[in-house]
């Protein structure tokens, strides 16, 4: 008898990508079979996943993007998806099916939804995307990974926490070397796609810094492709030690060598920062859907494990006083790291897991 299967589905950002991944290897590991239905953007993101998931890459249509031909293509790019995902579904018959957003989840989730699969969507933002409220009412488990999460009207969640990558895991509780006169990391992250504003604004107030602070510092910016070369250009004229690039693959070795992390509030971030327990920066992406970025930093700003500065108030002299003011009390920051840790959910996978296993008992 063949191993059961289980049909991940998640759309092209890390955001949705890194906890797809850290559930494909915890399932894995129990002896199941597990294939990833992505599209080309997720495909960015494959390298980190266990050789033994099938993937599959499936066209990627939105109505939110491109121009009016590509609009009026949508539908019937979706339409196809749908027919496409049910044949395969009728012939490998998984066990459970499990979306995490975006719109390429769209075509696995329908097909369970018709065919009556076991399913669950895994939100990891405090509000749900615009495909994971679609599906909410015709999935059978909603999981939230911030909590609390907004929730349709008749749809209740279950607070499991946003799944961590097994390297993240090896890393979690890692002692936090409070700041000194030594040598001290900041690590800069703008999401998977980073972020113009931080590579505009970060390093000048870097360099802004009191001399007796400055003079330690040592940067890991990730920056977009176009920024790269300026961004590496200015800290390289202003003496400072930085290690820029597009993309760290390396992030939880970074993260926890870092006195302070400057970041987006992306899900996938916020998670990795409680589960390592780190002090943070938190600049929430002004144009996300539904501000879910404001509520994904605000439990770790309630707990006092992170600062908050919204976009329109991040300028280059409030930042350098803001990372002046962790970087000059080791006392502060250390209490803002176990702050971060009081926060995290190490165990999100494994609830996640549970979850999944007992969807299972109720394949037909």
């Amino acid at each position: 008898m063949a191993d059961p299967l289980l049909i991940i589905a998640a759309g092209g950002t890390g955001g949705h990508m890194f906890p797809a991944q850290a559930l494909a290897e915890a399932m894995l590991a129990r002896g199941w079979r597990v294939k990833l239905s992505t599209d080309s953007r997720g495909a960015q993101y494959i390298g980190g996943f266990p050789h033994r998931v099938e993937i599959e890459q499936v066209r990627s249509a939105t109505f939110a993007r491109g121009g009016l031909q590509a609009k009026l293509a949508a539908p019937f790019t979706i339409v196809g998806g749908i027919f496409s995902a049910i044949f395969k579904m009728l012939r490998d018959r998984p066990a459970v099916v499990i979306g995490f957003g975006g719109y390429p989840t769209i075509p696995a989730m329908s097909a369970a939804w018709i065919l009556r699969r076991p399913r669950m969507i895994h939100e990891q933002n405090g509000v749900l995307g615009r495909v994971n409220q679609i599906f909410s009412k015709r999935v059978d488990k909603v999981a939230c990974g911030t909590w609390p999460t907004i929730m349709p009207e008749g749809v209740t969640g279950v607070p499991v926490g946003n799944p961590v990558r097994s390297a993240i895991l090896e890393r979690a509780g890692a002692g936090y070397i409070a700041p000194g006169d030594y040598p001290m990391s900041i690590l800069v992250m703008g999401g998977s796609q980073g972020a113009r504003i931080l590579s505009d604004v970060v390093p000048p107030a870097i360099s802004a810094l009191p001399s007796a602070i400055r003079r330690n510092i040592r940067v890991s910016h990730q920056a977009r492709s176009e920024d790269l070369d300026r961004v590496a250009q200015y800290y390289a004229d202003e003496g400072i030690p930085a290690d820029v690039q597009t993309f760290f693959n390396d992030v939880p070795t970074r993260m926890s060598e870092a006195q302070l992390v400057i970041a987006r509030a992306g899900a996938s971030s916020i998670a990795d920062l409680s589960v390592i327990g780190r002090p943070s920066i938190l600049v929430p992406y002004a144009l996300a859907a539904a501000d879910h970025q404001t509520a994904n930093a605000q439990q770790l700003v309630s707990a006092g494990a992170a600062i908050m500065i919204a976009e329109e108030n991040l300028h280059v002299e409030s930042l350098s006083e803001q990372i002046a003011a962790v970087l000059d009390d080791p006392k502060a920051a250390l209490k803002m790291s176990l702050a971060a840790l009081g926060c995290g959910k190490p165990d999100a996978t494994e609830t996640l897991v549970a979850m999944t296993l007992k969807l299972s008992e109720t394949t037909p």
